[in-house]
């Protein structure tokens, strides 16, 4: 156990990575669990307010991002600085991921439907660290030999096809495939290929005449949003701690009907 850790961790300089997701992890819980319990009324802890402005637990977390950011800078990946900056960093990004939807609507949604899109962050960020951790390399160039590396000609084209079909994933309306193409380069591949969904960017400008994919898209995109949008906001209650009264779930979209 201690060889594949000294070679599989502490020798590539991932321990920084790993002690970073740990905190990170270990932030949102705690933070989820905490707020869930001043939700409650239950337990010693209140919101904290100076007068009458609401201090969201954002703010503390990207100070801390800050501070453990710029000391991972200059520590580097080896040494003890390195491992306290990556404490710092990963416990201030699950203070901020965990108010993410806050950043994006600009309004306090904690608790609304619209906060679900927190907990879903959380849980995409977290899923790539561990990609990463594990030995997937961003844009794919891990399964590279070690004298293929020194032809820059190749990495450089490597790395420029993976990130075309992960930018052609996100314009087709699929973010987390997308995301998850940086680290792993065939489900880029997938939601490159594959119809884009309703309302999207590729959507809009390529299907605008072809009605025959506009309306396959619509019917896979209802399909879809009907088979796993449930299980989706179950984990999701489980994790953030929603209830029934946080917004009725928003059903799939109908499908436009068939053409003659």
């Amino acid at each position: 156990m201690s060889d594949w850790w000294y070679r599989n961790v502490v020798e590539p300089g991932k321990l920084p990575l790993l002690l970073a997701l740990v905190s990170f992890v270990g932030a949102f819980l705690v933070t989820r669990t905490v707020t869930r319990l001043i939700r409650a009324g239950k337990g010693p802890f209140r919101d904290i307010s100076t007068g009458s402005v609401h201090v969201h637990h954002v703010v503390p977390g990207v100070f801390l991002m800050l501070v453990g950011g710029f000391w991972a800078v200059g520590a580097g990946r080896h040494g003890a600085g390195s491992a306290y900056a990556a404490v710092i960093f990963g416990v201030g990004a699950g203070l901020v991921l965990d108010e993410f939807a806050l950043i994006l609507y600009l309004d306090d949604v904690y608790w609304s439907e619209q906060g679900r899109k927190s907990v879903e962050v959380v849980m995409l960020t977290a899923a790539l660290v561990l990609l990463v951790l594990t030995g997937f390399s961003p844009l794919g160039v891990d399964d590279l030999a070690p004298d293929e590396r020194h032809d820059r000609a190749l990495l450089a084209l490597n790395t420029g096809v993976n990130c075309a079909f992960a930018l052609i994933a996100l314009l087709k309306g699929k973010l987390r495939t997308a995301l998850i193409g940086t680290v792993v380069p065939l489900v880029a591949l997938i939601g490159a290929v594959r119809l884009a969904r309703p309302g999207s960017a590729w959507a809009r400008r390529f299907y605008r005449r072809r009605h025959r994919a506009r309306a396959r898209a619509a019917l896979r995109a209802f399909r879809h949003d009907r088979r796993w949008a449930g299980p989706r906001r179950r984990v999701q209650d489980w994790i953030g701690g929603f209830s029934p009264d946080a917004g009725s779930p928003p059903g799939p979209e109908r499908p436009p009907p068939r053409r003659r």
